[in-house]
């Protein structure tokens, strides 16, 4: 075969290639916009399609990361873990892709599959490719408070707040681990500027009030204490595991006062029999329930 022959036959293959790679690009890209159409409702199929769609072109990050987040919607924390491995490969310098990986390897720590040391690791490398990347700083503290450093805890709860401080769950992760060491003080002062910030309505703003609520307990700062409790009242979730525990911690509260705040705490208390101490929820309140019902008594109500 003469030289431009052959050149031509191996021009001729290279772009027979290089077309059929364009469109397996293609046609992964319009498997993946199929499953983003039903992702929210079939999750499961959503997934399968994303994967014959990486398989297709094992060189999308996206396509992964798609495929990551319709198996979070699963709760598949080791696939998902593994999937963003593989897009962090592909795409080390995309901060979110590390995040969600770290969190996905969290998950899993909290069923004790693998140790929490496995998650710090795409935390900070979340944290250097976006330094401003807040939530990879509040998870790297929680992690570090799982393996038992606490000043590094510290460090990153606080980092979190400096890189976003209208986010007031940061507030409550800092200040909860302020307390629990014994720095009141501090934990106050995180807690007070928590209500500053925070917007009506903020979801996060209940355990606010009952964090501040604990500490002026410890203080033996009564008034305080009610004010922060009824504060927690007024923006607890009507139908939340949250208006059952205020009107336990808000009831209980009314009774043993000097003097007590009687038919405020009975109608409190017996508010919290009525929902906490029948059916499936009365074993996990055993011990609240007979506790208010022996207050009710005290007070002179009647029992539930």
């Amino acid at each position: 075969m003469k030289l431009g022959a052959f050149l031509m036959v191996g021009l001729v293959a290279t772009s027979a290639a290089g077309l059929g790679c364009s469109r397996h690009r293609q046609e992964a890209v319009i498997l993946a916009n199929q499953a983003d159409k039903e992702v929210a409702v079939n999750p499961d199929g959503a997934a399968n399609k994303y994967e014959q769609a990486t398989k297709l072109d094992p060189s999308n990050h996206r396509i992964f990361y798609k495929l990551a987040m319709a198996q979070k919607k699963q709760e598949q924390w080791d696939k998902v873990a593994s999937t963003l491995a593989r897009a962090t490969q592909i795409a080390p310098k995309y901060a979110n892709y590390w995040f969600e990986r770290g969190w996905a390897l969290e998950q899993q720590a909290k069923k004790k599959t693998i140790s929490y040391e496995e998650a710090k690791e795409p935390y900070q490398k979340c944290i250097e490719n976006d330094p401003n990347f807040a939530d990879c700083y509040s998870q790297l503290g929680n992690v570090y408070l799982w393996t038992d450093d606490e000043q590094k805890a510290l460090e990153n709860l606080t980092k979190a707040i400096e890189h976003n401080p209208t986010e007031i769950r940061y507030y409550a992760a800092l200040a909860d681990l302020y307390a629990r060491l014994g720095y009141t003080k501090e934990a106050e002062q995180v807690l007070k500027e928590a209500k500053s910030f925070a917007k009506e309505g903020d979801k996060y703003l209940f355990g606010i009030h009952s964090l501040l609520a604990s500490v002026y307990q410890d203080r033996g700062s009564t008034a305080e204490m009610v004010a922060e409790l009824e504060a927690a009242r007024a923006v607890a979730p009507s139908d939340g595991p949250e208006s059952v525990q205020i009107l336990w911690s808000l009831g209980s509260t009314y009774a043993t006062l000097d003097p007590p705040r009687k038919q405020e705490a009975i109608q409190m208390l017996k508010g919290f029999t009525t929902r906490a101490c029948k059916g499936s929820k009365a074993a996990s309140f055993k011990t609240e329930c007979e506790t208010a019902n022996t207050l009710v008594a005290r007070l002179g109500g009647q029992g539930p």
